[in-house]
């Protein structure tokens, strides 16, 4: 007998939650959250979870709160005796502490995979890791889902006639040359050189984009000042148009204020991120439909990789 599926939202992703659980076939389930004066807070399920199992869906950005709210749920549903306890995190907070960069820093990636796993989850699934490496962090299954299946079909149906990708970072290189391969076209990359944490110093395009379409592929976009000093640079090197391709849309501080300003034509992004977006450069595409699919999969017991068409 099959068992019980159940989806329940983080407080911070329950739009999403709702679209996934749609796109499921099914009904969101229930469940309430109580706050105590001093800053505590109870999540609570309004229904069984007894051999169940259980989809427990959030985003966890800003971090504290909402992946505190996560780990207090995992334990309730383990207390509950939900049969397997699945945390859908579209996006994963703490994901760029994936290594020390300098003495006396944490690891903050390994600790969030440490604490989940202390909750009691039994598997994750997210999206566009900021590396790939965390993954191994985990003793659970992680099914690392990849944008590539929504933004490669998107990026063909701009028929854009002199497409190049480019990676706004050394770093991202890896990812660019796969949507090259799966475009069959050309690859630039940015060398950039940061001053500290979201601050830019010295910018260079290594590649030739005069008369391309210029597609920059990155994880994430948080200030966007990459992105903008990106874009400019290359119109200025004769660029016929630079669009932006991003899966999660932190967009802090003046970031759309830079975009408004900047000669990037479009930022298309994921809802992996609730935000209410106040540019009109900024076009979402929703995961809801793929992550719906990828949960079938596993209550089915079917391979995930067979269901991506465009597995980086």
């Amino acid at each position: 007998m099959k068992k019980p599926i159940k989806f329940f939202a983080g407080s911070n992703t329950k739009h999403l939650a709702k679209e996934i659980a749609m796109a499921f076939g099914v009904k969101l389930n229930n469940s309430s959250i109580v706050d105590f004066s001093d800053g505590e807070f109870e999540p609570s399920f309004d229904e069984t979870v007894r051999g169940s199992h259980v989809f427990l869906i959030q985003s966890t950005v800003p971090p504290s709160d909402n992946l505190m709210e996560l780990l207090l749920m995992i334990d309730a549903a383990k207390r509950a005796s939900a049969y397997k306890i699945i945390a859908v995190m579209p996006y994963f907070g703490f994901a760029r502490q994936d290594k020390k960069g300098k003495p006396r820093v944490p690891i903050g990636a390994k600790l969030v995979a440490n604490l989940l796993s202390a909750a009691g989850v039994d598997r994750i699934m997210t999206m566009d890791l900021h590396a790939d490496q965390i993954q191994g962090f985990f003793e659970v299954p992680v099914d690392h889902l990849y944008a590539s299946e929504l933004f490669v079909e998107d990026i063909n149906n701009l028929n854009l006639p002199n497409l190049v990708i480019a990676s706004p970072d050394m770093g991202g290189s890896t990812r660019a040359n796969a949507y090259a391969k799966l475009l069959k076209c050309g690859v630039v990359i940015c060398y950039k050189e940061r001053k500290q944490a979201n601050v830019i110093g010295e910018m260079k395009v290594l590649g030739d984009v005069k008369g391309k379409d210029v597609v920059i592929i990155d994880d994430m976009v948080d200030t966007a000042g990459t992105l903008t000093k990106a874009a400019d640079l290359m119109i200025e090197q004769g660029a016929s148009s630079v669009r932006a391709y991003c899966t999660h849309g932190v967009l802090s501080k003046d970031a759309y204020e830079k975009l408004d300003n900047s000669s990037l034509s479009e930022l298309v992004i994921t809802n992996t991120i609730p935000k209410h977006h106040r540019s009109r450069k900024v076009r979402e595409v929703s995961v809801a439909a793929f992550f719906a699919k990828t949960i079938q999969s596993v209550v089915n017991n079917e391979s995930i990789s067979a269901t991506w068409k465009s597995n980086q």
